[in-house]
């Protein structure tokens, strides 16, 4: 049996080769945050999704965008997709769980918003179809992916792909990458 020494170091060294592997994002990142200035510069809002831990980090950043993050602001639009237990379950009820986040982007999505979109497989099917209901809907879009992007890959405008083996080091990733996001659009909008 390992210690939780052996296993917290281990996590470390992981997590600081993932970490590090981000700086070659640097271009999609700088897309990324553009398309989210130009929408909320237009009165546009944000749409985020994810399942499982992805869903609370899809939570998290709508949450840091709406209040604040690092500093007083105006408020900017963002929903979580993820939040709604009982559209969720309608929606999953009604339409199957492949249709809980498409349903809603074709409720809430209008030209000129922005999709973003967490899957640490790249294999959501959910996720898929919000996809392709945003491109159908016009919205920009968004993708944090994980290991080699799976079938989600390229199905975005920006997609950005930590190429980690991990769940658990590319959601730290996801994580850092959503913060980086919401240090540079307060940095631009304030």
């Amino acid at each position: 049996m390992r210690s939780s020494s052996e296993i917290l170091k281990s996590a470390l060294a992981a997590a600081t080769k993932t970490l590090e592997s981000l700086a070659n994002l640097d271009e999609q990142l700088a897309k990324a945050a553009d398309l989210i200035e130009r929408s909320l510069r237009a009165e546009n809002k944000l749409l985020v999704c994810g399942n499982g831990g992805s869903a609370a980090d899809a939570a998290h950043f709508a949450t840091e965008l709406v209040v604040r993050f690092a500093k007083d602001r105006r408020a900017y639009p963002a929903i979580c997709l993820a939040s709604d237990g009982g559209l969720l379950t309608a929606a999953g009820n009604d339409y199957g769980f492949d249709e809980i986040f498409a349903r809603q982007v074709a409720a809430f999505g209008m030209p000129g918003d922005v999709l973003i979109c967490l899957t640490t497989s790249g294999k959501s099917k959910n996720v898929q179809r919000a996809l392709e209901e945003a491109k159908a809907r016009k919205l920009k879009t968004i993708a944090f992916l994980g290991r080699d992007g799976g079938s989600s890959v390229g199905m975005a405008d920006v997609d950005l792909l930590v190429t980690a083996d991990s769940t658990a080091r590319i959601q730290e990733a996801h994580q850092l990458l959503l913060h980086v996001l919401c240090e540079t659009i307060e940095s631009r909008l304030t």
